[in-house]
């Protein structure tokens, strides 16, 4: 936001700073030196697009991959075919298999991100595979912890993604506070 010309006078003042979660976040993913990877299906890379937003972000942020096609979670990102073909693509251990699977999917020679996060769901408006619309599992893996975070949203699919790419980043914040805990 540009300054704003304040008062009769035409003096122009700074606005009030507005928290930056996803930047707080990336500031303490650099200070710990952490690098992270992103598995992205419902959010179709708007949680990367959000990652890669604040500067810096390059020192933290390996990259993402779009898997939004059922077998791409298989062949590129190594959750079981059984899995999928069992549960389909919305289930919580897809999440965990895609968070943990994107980590070595986006090795850097050959080091692993220390962290990866992941997004499937359904937006909608129709149900997929028996789950109804704003059904969403949120993955996450730190060190040798895997988490799942499961939603049920409400709204249009522009909503349920926009709420879930806000909910990652808080789930990502959180599960760092939870890891490092001092």
């Amino acid at each position: 936001m540009a300054p704003q010309p304040h008062g009769t006078l035409g003096i122009v003042t700074e606005p009030e700073p507005v928290e930056d979660v996803t930047a707080e976040l990336l500031a303490e993913l650099t200070r710990r030196g952490l690098t992270v990877a992103v598995a992205e299906s419902l959010t179709g890379g708007l949680l990367t697009a959000e990652l890669t937003r604040p500067a810096g972000a390059s020192a933290v942020v390996l990259g993402g991959v779009v898997a939004y096609a059922t077998e791409l979670k298989h062949s590129v990102l190594g959750v079981e075919s059984g899995l999928l073909a069992v549960h389909g693509p919305v289930h919580p251990d897809v999440a965990m298999q895609l968070a943990v699977g994107v980590r070595s999917a986006l090795a850097v020679d050959g080091a692993r991100a220390d962290v990866g996060i992941a997004t499937t769901g359904v937006a909608g408006p129709d149900p997929q595979g028996g789950q109804p619309p704003g059904t969403v599992f949120v993955g996450l893996s730190i060190g040798s912890e895997v988490t799942v975070a499961p939603l049920l949203l409400t709204g249009d699919r522009a909503a349920i993604r926009g709420e879930t790419v806000a909910f990652a980043v808080d789930y990502l914040r959180a599960g760092l506070a939870r890891t490092f805990a001092e």
